[in-house]
């Protein structure tokens, strides 16, 4: 079956007030936390996205109970859990699937899964979640494609420890969390990532019962508890689709309102638009970007870890640069193959290379519209943003990319004044 593609015509200024949905990354925290309790955990504000599909059967594969209530409301209880390894033709499907190992291991002391597939952005080494289990005392193997991962003793508990985590990898940092609250003793994880997603998690943990502190900074400090109780958590406001459309409203030149946001994540994206000349009014729970009648101006900018600017937001800030007086220059300091989208820009007439982990765009160019390939989320998302500064129509394929991240993105694009069809 082929994937469905979108038909974008440009040139026409977005406006109105759009609203943002909850949180991919959240998500895909939120919903293997729920397997470290048997009881009920009701999750609100779940985007209706095919990642959040592919975790929710993971877990369902493992014996949970899943419950979709519709309204982003799900329900599930992990009290019947049947099998500790996660299938691995659902796992190739999505990067966060690895999640479900410290949960497992952490309530269950054994835990199996493959290498995690999803988007293509070069190497992602499964050392700080294998090195950090096997701190945390469990003995570590390879099952033929799976990881296996299994704690000693009678009692088949994880024991506290002091785990340095090579660098603060987002996943493995919340990984050695859900190992560590049911661990015995206490845990210090040295070194961690500081996103906003784990900080959201950290908060749906200690509502659970855990004991964790230090969110939001490198080191986490977790006293181990016996067990976790169901909790009722709203995931919060996805910061990167914040992000697209307020460059889409910069590109397109038009005057959007994004409501439910959260501005204080988003200080480096916020910081470059104005500097590239856009109006940015924050508000709290929202932001308006206003770029009628402006001239854009060349930024340097490089994606780093948070509070930096993220890695997902590159791709669409370049595709924004194209826009811009100028030589900008984007740095990538997180993923080794994230400027595959240079490519797909160039074929609708943007001036940009990449040079190693650098895109040099040069610009303004006029965009025009042709055929071009989403070849993962971020860069589908930059092809959207082009595609609505382009003359003429933009026919983008691949688009179950897109499906992953964004919950009903033509009905939010179309209800601001896209003209695109699916």
């Amino acid at each position: 079956m082929t994937s469905p593609q979108l038909t974008i015509e440009g040139g026409h200024p977005l406006r109105g007030t759009v609203h943002v949905g909850g949180s991919k990354n959240a998500m895909l925290y939120a919903l293997p936390a729920c397997l470290l309790t048997g009881e009920e955990c009701v999750l609100e504000n779940v985007p209706e996205i095919e990642d959040s599909r592919v975790m929710g059967a993971i877990l369902a594969s493992l014996g949970a109970r899943i419950q979709n209530e519709g309204s982003g409301v799900w329900r599930i209880q992990a009290d019947k859990i049947t099998r500790f390894d996660a299938p691995n033709e659902l796992v190739v499907n999505l990067r966060g699937s690895f999640l479900v190992m410290g949960p497992l291991l952490s309530r269950f002391g054994e835990a199996s899964c493959c290498s995690p597939g999803g988007d293509v952005l070069g190497s992602r080494p499964l050392d700080v979640h294998l090195e950090g289990f096997t701190a945390l005392g469990a003995s570590v193997s390879r099952l033929g494609e799976q990881y296996l991962a299994q704690a000693a003793g009678s009692e088949r508990r994880l024991s506290g420890a002091r785990v340095f985590l090579d660098y603060p990898s987002v996943t493995g940092t919340v990984n050695l969390l859900f190992a560590a609250v049911l661990a015995e003793g206490e845990t210090t994880l040295i070194n961690t990532a500081g996103e906003p997603e784990i900080v959201a998690v950290i908060e749906m943990l200690n509502a659970m019962g855990a004991k964790i502190s230090g969110a939001g900074g490198s080191v986490l400090r977790i006293e181990g508890v016996n067990e976790l109780h169901g909790v009722r958590y709203r995931i919060p406001a996805d910061r990167i689709e914040t992000g697209i459309f307020a460059m889409a409203a910069a590109i397109s030149r038009g005057d959007v309102r994004i409501d439910g946001a959260a501005p204080d994540q988003l200080d480096a994206l916020i910081v470059k638009l104005r500097e590239a000349g856009a109006s940015v009014d924050v508000d709290e729970g929202s932001i308006r970007v206003h770029a009628e009648g402006r001239e854009f101006r060349n930024v340097q900018a490089q994606a780093l870890p948070y509070p930096g600017l993220a890695t997902d937001h590159q791709p669409y800030l370049a595709a924004f640069l194209t826009q811009a007086n100028g030589v900008s220059v984007m740095y990538e300091r997180v993923y080794d193959n994230r400027l595959l989208y240079v490519g797909e820009l160039r074929k609708m007439g943007a001036d940009v290379i990449a040079a190693g982990q650098t895109a040099i765009i040069v610009g303004p160019t006029r965009l025009y519209g042709t055929l071009v390939k989403a070849l993962d989320v971020r860069a589908g998302g930059a092809l959207v943003l082009a595609a609505l500064a382009a003359e003429g129509r933009t026919e983008i394929t691949d688009t179950h990319h897109l499906d992953r991240a964004h919950e009903d993105l033509v009905g939010k694009l179309r209800g601001i004044g896209a003209k695109v069809e699916r």
